[in-house]
């Protein structure tokens, strides 16, 4: 296998099985044979006679060779006692007490498996409307979007990390316009991507500058109206100001549903590229483009007989994965099973294009991209067709806009286009149908060492070319791209573009393209640099709108920051560099004040009593100190993470983000103790801080933010993985850090 090194870290610490003491028990061959096994085992259910050993070989050599690889659940837990092997939910929410809560049962479910889910909270009545059960009046569908974040909060995946969601609201509900700023605070709702629902009326009052209706769910009676065209400048703005809300045309969603007959189609995952269903779930895999090539004629060129092979086999493998699956709920299992839905996508594009000489920012890209996904999306269908001869359609075929096409199929959709995040680590190709984020970047290693990083083709063509040199790396990572280098011949600079130097214009049509031939949605994200204006922004929804899209979703650099920091040199493990010109700033704590105010409090942890102190001054939260009781525990532990606490505070950083680190850490000690409020040191010493920031809200001053100067790289203004502290790439919808792994949305 060519797996790189950065490619079995990110296995060992997220895939690969671990005894209880966090020991490996396998290597990632044996995990690839592990999903093999499991997967094909299927082929049993519909032939007592099939030769599994044979299909065990094939699944084997797909994953092996890094031609296909499952959604991360598959590779994590197919062959395990767990077994949960989908991506991705959607979970309906009733108008009642009941169904809101069960649904946040459910969902929790779903998380603690692995899974990510997604809501229409559309149905919920709005804020202020009678309650006649009881009298009152509800809280509206953002309160309740409030609770399912808690919940998530509260609910780690495999003990590691919190669950996605995605929340929808429909632009005619009566509390759209709280809906739209709702995530203006990056520290609320922030387990959720939020997209609005906009239906085709919406769009033609936008374009007319006319009124639309807002209708109440509960009786659907109109009961106010608004001007379209100012409430799309309102998301506009909202989406400009930090990336949220993206938007979903639900009425293109539907006009796809394969069984309209069954229900409406209300929301997706949370990446936005899988329309589901109410209790539908999605299985999803990725074929990598960047080795389906060959070479004719000198020149490298697409190898469709080889990309029709690895696709037929692909589809039998997540046809597989449907009757495998271990279903959270018994509703989900009868729901999926009914559609049997799949979703074939494709990875590594920007790396074939590279092969290929070709500019993602081109006529002749966005043409390849239309001719790859039509005949993955025609050889997906053969294969569903020939699986169908054997295995039967799908239940609801009878039901479903394929009834009297006199085609059979297996499975209702075939293709998606989903964020590959983590997966494309693995390969070590590019994500998803997106553009590379930069060609080469500085990676903290050990021993306070650096590593450059630098795409595997860019550097073999450099090396074939004559002009690789470790110190031009170098300085390509300090920008991430090579277009302003005046040493690099002009050809290379056309065609190695990064996602920053692409007009977001070329991103839209990118996914149109895609959008083209792909059954369910693409995952895409429209990258704009830190000075793009709410206008450009504007003309990039209204070009989704106008090209087809099902969704879009946009990223401004550095628009989730309040303080910027950009690391132009990582070595050093005590040093933070702040970098303008040839100017270096070594950010240090301010000295501790002579005077300070404070509170202390006891509170209850798993080893007796913690007190911990909590200071400040005019600046701020400055020190936190903490004693623990006679019982013993951990002190010098605790001490230390008090002391690094400290200077965090003193050298500037938020507050609010020390606490989203250190709150829901757990410790051992906490199982089965009563009375507990909290579940670890830490996480009382989180608690505390947010405690002590409360009540300076109420009575003190609030210090104003300090902007740090940055120079202009692309991930200079991104955020830091909360994982390993690098700097994490917005695409795909979501967030993925291509160092360690972490994913935020998978």
């Amino acid at each position: 296998m060519q797996l790189t090194e950065n490619a079995v870290k990110v296995l060992e610490k997220r895939y690969l099985s671990k005894d209880a003491n966090g020991q490996l028990l396998e290597t990632p061959d044996d995990m690839f044979r592990r999903v093999a096994t499991a997967v094909a085992a299927s082929d049993a259910i519909y032939d007592v006679k099939a030769n599994v050993k044979k299909t065990q070989k094939e699944f084997y050599e797909l994953m092996a060779n890094l031609e296909f690889l499952p959604n991360s659940p598959t590779l994590m837990n197919a062959g395990k006692p767990l077994g949960q092997l989908s991506a991705c939910f959607v979970l309906p929410v009733a108008d009642s007490m009941e169904g809101i809560f069960e649904a946040i049962k459910q969902a929790a479910m779903i998380h603690k498996s692995g899974g990510g889910t997604g809501f229409s909270f559309s149905r919920l009545r709005p804020k202020g409307a009678m309650v006649n059960s009881t009298g009152g009046v509800a809280s509206g569908p953002i309160s309740f979007m409030k609770v399912f974040n808690a919940a998530t909060e509260a609910v780690k995946q495999g003990g590691t990390r919190r669950g996605a969601n995605m929340g929808i609201l429909r632009i005619d509900h009566p509390d759209i316009l709280e809906f739209i700023t709702c995530k203006q605070d990056n520290a609320e709702i922030n387990n959720f991507n939020i997209s609005v629902g906009i239906t085709e009326e919406f769009m033609k009052a936008v374009e007319t500058n006319d009124v639309y209706s807002l209708i109440d769910p509960y009786d659907r009676e109109v009961v106010a109206s608004l001007n379209a065209r100012e409430v799309f400048e309102k998301i506009v703005q909202a989406a400009w100001q930090n990336g949220e809300p993206g938007i979903i045309f639900l009425d293109r969603l539907n006009k796809d549903n394969v069984v309209p007959s069954i229900g409406e189609i209300e929301s997706t995952n949370p990446c936005g590229e899988q329309p589901l269903l109410p209790y539908e779930s999605c299985n999803l895999g990725s074929i990598n483009l960047a080795i389906m090539t060959k070479i004719e004629d000198g020149r490298v060129e697409v190898d469709y007989d080889k990309l029709g092979r690895v696709v037929s086999a692909a589809v039998h493998f997540l046809d597989n994965v449907i009757d495998i699956n271990r279903y959270p709920l018994p509703i989900i299992e009868e729901t999926t099973k009914a559609t049997r839905k799949i979703g074939l996508g494709v990875m590594g594009f920007a790396d074939l294009l590279y092969r290929m000489d070709i500019a993602y920012n081109s006529v002749q890209a966005t043409v390849l991209a239309e001719k790859i996904m039509q005949f993955v999306n025609v050889e997906g269908k053969k294969a569903s067709c020939a699986l169908a001869e054997v295995r039967g359609n799908f239940p609801l075929y009878d039901q479903s806009i394929f009834k009297n096409s006199g085609t059979k199929l297996r499975n209702a959709t075939v293709t998606t286009i989903a964020p590959t995040g983590t997966l494309s680590i693995i390969a070590s190709v590019s994500s998803g149908v997106e553009p590379i984020f930069a060609l080469s970047y500085i990676r903290n290693v050990m021993d306070n060492d650096e590593l450059v990083e630098v795409n595997p083709i860019f550097s073999e063509i450099a090396k074939q070319e004559g002009f690789y040199s470790e110190a031009l790396m170098r300085r390509i990572a300090k920008s991430g791209h090579i277009n302003a280098d005046e040493d690099l011949p002009f050809k290379y600079k056309k065609v190695f573009v990064t996602a920053h130097e692409i007009s977001p214009e070329w991103h839209v049509r990118m996914q149109a393209a895609f959008q083209k031939y792909t059954d369910n949605a693409v995952s895409k994200t429209v990258n704009f640099g830190n000075n793009a204006t709410i206008e450009e922004v504007a003309d990039v929804f209204s070009l989704a709108y106008a090209l087809g899209l099902k969704g879009v979703t946009i990223y401004r650099d550095g628009s989730r920051d309040m303080q910027v920091l950009n690391i132009g040199s990582v070595k050093g493990k005590d040093k933070l560099l702040a970098i303008e010109g040839d100017e270096q700033y070594i950010v240090k704590p301010r000295p501790r004040p002579d005077v300070t105010k404070g509170f202390t409090e006891k509170i209850k942890i798993g080893c007796g009593n913690l007190y911990i102190t909590v200071n400040y001054d005019d600046h701020g939260v400055c020190e936190v100190f903490t004693n623990t009781g006679r019982a013993g525990g951990c002190p010098s532990q605790s001490e230390a993470t008090s002391r690094l606490v400290s200077i965090a505070l003193r050298s500037g950083i938020d507050e609010k983000s020390i606490v989203e680190q250190l709150k829901g850490i757990r410790c051992p000690s906490t199982i089965k103790q009563p009375g507990m409020k909290v579940t670890s040191c830490p996480d009382a010493i989180a608690s505390m801080i947010k405690k002590v920031m409360v009540l300076q809200q109420k009575g003190l001053e609030m210090p104003a933010v300090v902007e740090t100067a940055a120079e202009e790289h692309p991930t200079a203004k991104g955020r830091y993985c909360p994982d390993c502290s690098s700097v994490v790439e917005h695409e795909g919808g979501c967030v993925i850090c291509r160092d360690c792994g972490y994913s935020k949305c998978n």
